[in-house]
């Protein structure tokens, strides 16, 4: 990748360039889309990846603003690299959940290490990575998306276990999926709310919404004869 061409697609948040690469900031150790909302960090602490598997890889977590299990797919997955660009198609579709890295060798008709030597140099994550990253991009977009219960969503998105889902958002975002459900609901509360009801209105909403404790009852008022 032309790192001067990247930065300057970063700098303009130039959507033409959304799902091409992302962007590592040394500093804080956060990977965005080229189109993040944030404010740019200085091109002196930033690092450029084709996927966002390499960023994580990297050692890299998303960023919470710009999403970026929400962008386009990379054009340097496909690139001039059929081979990997069809590996990349097997993975998306869930090969690796239940299959091994081996098996999809042999269904590419390679070798194992030709393989991982590819995705290294094309993708610059193992396959085994990729698939990994593109699970959690799956598990979040149905924590954001749906109201699928938590473990609805770990074996909709790919994962063996409870146990694997959990260990691999405190991997990549350092936090538990649970977290970001409540964050979800919090956001969709705030959505709800209108601007002309009252305070005392809008925190029996958030009651109903976010607490999972039964509503204490409501004593009648007596009207005198």
């Amino acid at each position: 990748m032309d790192g001067a061409a990247c930065d300057r697609a970063r700098l303009a948040r130039d959507r033409r360039f959304d799902g091409v690469f992302f962007t590592g900031v040394r500093t804080t150790r956060i990977y965005c889309r080229p189109v993040c909302p944030v404010r740019p960090a200085k091109s002196v602490n930033v690092s450029f990846f084709p996927t966002a598997a390499a960023a994580e890889r990297a050692g890299f977590r998303p960023c919470l603003r710009c999403r970026p299990e929400a962008a386009p797919g990379s054009p340097a997955w496909a690139g001039t690299a059929t081979t990997v660009a069809r590996g990349q198609r097997l993975i998306e579709a869930g090969f690796l959940d239940h299959r091994s890295v081996d098996a999809l060798a042999a269904a590419l008709g390679i070798g194992p290490r030709h393989l991982l030597r590819l995705f290294l140099r094309h993708a610059r994550a193992t396959p085994s990575e990729v698939a990994a990253t593109l699970r959690v991009q799956r598990a979040k977009r149905l924590l954001d998306e749906t109201s699928l219960r938590l473990s609805e969503i770990a074996f909709a998105a790919g994962f063996g276990s409870i146990r694997r889902f959990n260990d691999a958002f405190r991997s990549i975002y350092g936090r538990a999926p649970s977290t970001f459900r409540r964050s979800t609901r919090s956001r969709r509360f705030d959505a709800k709310k209108s601007p002309g009801r009252g305070v005392s209105g809008a925190r029996s909403a958030e009651f109903v919404e976010v607490s999972s404790e039964p509503r204490p009852a409501l004593r009648s008022r007596r009207t005198c004869s």
